[in-house]
């Protein structure tokens, strides 16, 4: 089958993820533009050929057949920066690196994202997921997107509240999962402003101190935390094949988390939520269900440094990796009543295997 575009054939995706795991994409082509987004979707929905949009590979977890589509990957580069008030509009590409947004943007003395400092991948996937870590989300700073919308082949400009923007969840991957392909992202960033300092490992690490820490301090900090988690992509590492956290902080009513901790026999990590509900640790459960840290089921395993990511040891497939996910989530509802959740986005799999593990309410 030809296309107009410079589509790839049977081009392995093992490499473009940060797991290091997955079959062949049947098509393949890197979209430099938005001209190139909006003709390859059509191209494929010409043809009948599902498509997958692929970012900087750091949240998803590829099946081993592979994607019989056609991925598309968002190479979208540039920055734009706007004066606006007590602050600054930055604009930035779908296709420009996630934590390079970041340095720059505490370069010049630009609060508001520091705390998002190290996470991998794009700066498109950050409102899919509502990107966030360390008492910051990117919600609490975007201020509009540029996306192309598949159901009327148009692009359209969207507003904060039109994200629908909620934990880890946006209008991209929940009601409207699929529709929107991100071409940019603008955020208001304060100039000069002080970092945000409310996670405990932050305040832990700058307690005593009477002046103000810099946001480039803050960053520097955040960095070797995620490092020490092995959740910073370091060459060599081998606790830093995975997707990052591969399940999500659970979120209950207050009746659901004092039955946790009836189940568990001792309190249980507690954090803010939305109104009358509760946020628990996911970590903290798994350890308490049996899992420790270098927890390993053959190729794959728990980081040594974090339970929350399961990483690939050397070959391992997307097999094996849900074998130890089904485990996990098997022995933690089990002795807690809690389902946990995946973060990560699951592509090439069955109805049947989507909906086992995000079928839950």
């Amino acid at each position: 089958m030809s296309f107009p575009l410079n589509f790839l054939e049977h081009i392995e995706l093992a490499s473009l993820t940060t797991l290091g795991i997955g079959g062949p994409a049947r098509y393949f082509i890197n979209a430099d533009s938005e001209n190139t987004v909006v003709e390859a979707i059509r191209d494929a929905r010409d043809r009948n050929i599902p498509v997958f949009i692929l970012g900087g590979g750091s949240n998803l977890l590829m099946a081993d057949a592979g994607f019989p589509g056609v991925v598309i990957k968002i190479g979208l580069a540039g920055l734009e920066w706007e004066e606006s008030g007590g602050g600054m509009l930055v604009g930035a590409g779908a296709g420009e690196d996630w934590d390079r947004l970041v340095r720059l943007c505490v370069e010049r003395d630009l609060a508001g994202i520091e705390c998002l400092s190290g996470i991998p991948g794009s700066v498109g996937g950050t409102p899919v997921q509502n990107v966030g870590a360390y008492g910051q989300e990117v919600s609490d700073v975007i201020v509009s997107l540029r996306a192309y919308d598949r159901e009327t082949d148009s692009i359209v400009e969207l507003s904060r509240d039109d994200c629908s923007f909620t934990y880890r969840t946006s209008l991209f991957n929940s009601t409207a999962k699929n529709r929107y392909v991100v071409l940019n992202v603008t955020y208001a960033l304060t100039k000069g402003g002080e970092p945000a300092i409310r996670y405990a490992e932050l305040k832990q690490a700058f307690e005593g101190r009477l002046e103000t820490p810099s946001l480039a301090e803050v960053r520097s900090v955040v960095r070797q935390i995620r490092a020490g988690k092995a959740m910073l992509l370091t060459p060599g590492d081998p606790d830093c094949r995975s997707a990052g956290s591969f399940f999500k902080n659970p979120i209950m009513t207050e009746d659901q988390f004092n039955a946790l901790e009836a189940a568990a026999g001792e309190r249980a990590p507690r954090y803010p939520a939305a109104p009358g509900k509760v946020k628990t640790a996911a970590a903290w459960l798994i350890e308490r269900a049996g899992f420790p840290k270098g927890y390993a089921m053959g190729p794959v395993g728990l980081s040594s440094r974090h339970t929350l990511a399961l990483v690939n040891k050397g070959g391992a497939t997307a097999d094996d990796l849900l074998r130890l996910a089904r485990e996990i989530r098997a022995r933690v509802e089990g002795r807690f009543g809690v389902k946990l959740v995946p973060e990560p986005v699951f592509v090439g799999f069955g109805e049947d295997l989507i909906s086992e593990f995000f079928g839950y309410n």
